[in-house]
């Protein structure tokens, strides 16, 4: 059962585990969090950054939460 986000902003198709597309990197990854990110070089805080990772494991990246899509929006 998907875990709903802490932040009420954000859609309810946009939850810890949820499949989405990045269309900055035309692919599906898996959301692992979302929360505040205060990028440590810049000091610039993303308000509920959402911390994606392709399926199956590999290097995570953060987007703002109006990038990814649900993947059955396609």
């Amino acid at each position: 059962m998907p875990r709903p986000s802490a932040h009420e902003n954000l859609p309810d198709w946009l939850y810890e585990g949820a499949r989405v597309h990045d269309p900055g990197r035309d692919t599906e990854a898996i959301v692992q969090a979302d929360c505040d990110f205060e990028d440590p070089a810049t000091r610039r805080v993303i308000k509920n950054a959402v911390f994606l990772r392709p399926e199956g494991g590999g290097r995570e990246w953060i987007v703002a939460p109006e990038i990814p899509h649900p993947t059955d929006a396609l």
